[in-house]
């Protein structure tokens, strides 16, 4: 349809039940969606004209366990979010894609861009794009000019994955503006993948974007990594009376690189010794019959990362069977021994170089004051890659605003995001 015809329907409430079923958008947001989405429209429209467009979503995600497992081909449980990146495209008949995204300089990836990686474009959005319609190409799938408008409220910084969103976004309009929406979502994802690694030029596993694509609460085994085992969970959070919230501490992520590599690095030393490239290689037990030699050869913090990492296994399976059972309060049980599991063993909490800085420390100390250590109710631990950053907190609805207020006391304004699982990954709207 004709994007003003498009901005209509929005704003007449066409996509409120899409909105509310599929990217859990609760019904005293739904003005508020109506609008972002209208806005859209009438940018894509400024920029490009009246044209036949289509209208899409792409929501961020949450790592809800797991840590630091996936790149020792391990097991994680994620979630989409309902915070999302909406985007508003047509075809073009020139082959050229060219995307302006809210905030940014209009990306304009041309033919010739696709066909090999640029070191010279790596770390850029456009890269991704070329990379995206590569991926496609690969695959025997359709790819072709396009203009779109993007906007999105997937905060960076958040360990939302606002990147993997982007690139699933691209896979998402080359789909139906291509392929009549026929591309799986899975593949969306790996081809998201193949495009930050080989393109972009960052080395990333398979989980964000899986997570974003797929949409609900997902788990995920990375036993063979180019084809993980994926099962997508029936569990209403909502429904099930809570919400989830994500802390921003304010931490400085400056000069934070060291910390994230040493731990895959430290993890798979330890592998090495044991005569395997990665920890899920090998076995637990061999581990603790050599712990003397592994202590003597790659020290205490790397032995006590490898323990995390199988006990970190164990836990997404018992999670997993608990979302599968309804059983919430198991599921609360293992989250927060995930979390304790990082704090303690995995040590991803703060960094050693800057041991004053403690914002997620702070932050789940206060947290576990406010619900009780022997609360059943709720659960907390680290999220995402860790050392600064956010905190992941389930809090039943009722207490929901307590909570916000008590967190945001210390750590300010809009620091407590209140959020929702999405049950739908990567979708056209309308």
């Amino acid at each position: 349809m004709k994007a003003n015809e498009l901005y209509d329907k929005i704003m007449l409430g066409a996509a409120d039940d899409v909105l509310i079923e599929q990217c859990a958008i609760g019904e005293e947001r739904l003005s508020e969606a109506r609008s972002r989405m209208g806005k859209a429209v009438r940018e894509f429209t400024e920029l490009y004209g009246n044209r036949d467009v289509m209208l899409f979503s792409v929501g961020g995600r949450s790592e809800v366990s797991g840590n630091h497992t996936d790149h020792n081909c391990g097991k994680v449980l994620c979630a989409a979010v309902d915070l999302d990146i909406i985007a508003v495209a047509c075809r073009t008949d020139d082959g050229i894609v060219t995307v302006k995204s809210e905030g940014f300089d209009a990306d304009v990836v041309t033919p010739d861009c696709i066909d090999e990686p640029c070191e010279k474009k790596f770390f850029t959005s456009g890269a991704i794009i070329a990379g995206m319609e590569n991926a496609f190409l690969d695959r025997g799938l359709k790819v072709g000019g396009l203009c779109a408008y993007t906007t999105s409220n997937v905060f960076k910084g958040s360990g939302l994955s606002s990147s993997a969103a982007f690139e699933v976004m691209i896979g998402n309009m080359l789909s139906h503006l291509y392929n009549d929406g026929t591309v799986d979502n899975v593949e969306i994802a790996k081809s998201a993948q193949f495009a930050e690694n080989v393109y972009f030029g960052k080395p990333c596993g398979l989980m964000d974007q899986t997570a974003c694509a797929v949409g609900g609460f997902i788990a995920i085994d990375f036993e063979d990594p180019a084809a993980p085992g994926i099962e997508k969970l029936d569990f209403d959070l909502r429904r099930m009376g809570y919400g989830l919230c994500i802390v921003d501490t304010g931490g400085n992520h400056a000069d934070l690189n060291e910390d994230y590599a040493s731990v895959p690095a430290e993890m798979k030393a330890v592998a090495k010794l044991l005569g395997h490239s990665v920890l899920r290689e090998c076995d637990e037990e061999e581990l603790i019959s050599k712990i003397s030699a592994v202590r003597a050869v790659e020290g205490d913090r790397a032995l006590l990362r490898a323990l995390h990492f199988f006990g970190e296994n164990r836990r997404v399976e018992k999670e997993t069977d608990a979302l599968r059972r309804k059983d919430i309060k198991e599921f609360f049980k293992v989250i927060r021994s995930s979390g304790l599991s990082s704090f303690c063993w995995l040590q991803n909490v703060y960094s050693a170089k800057n041991p004053r800085e403690q914002g997620l420390s702070l932050a789940l100390c206060l947290t576990e004051k406010f619900f009780g250590s022997e609360c059943t109710d709720a659960a907390w631990r680290v999220h995402g890659g860790g050392f600064a950053g956010t905190i992941q907190v389930f809090v039943p609805t009722e207490r929901i605003a307590e909570y916000k207020a008590y967190i945001e006391a210390v750590f300010g304004k809009g620091s407590c995001h209140v959020l929702s699982v999405r049950s739908a990954g990567a979708i056209r709207v309308m």
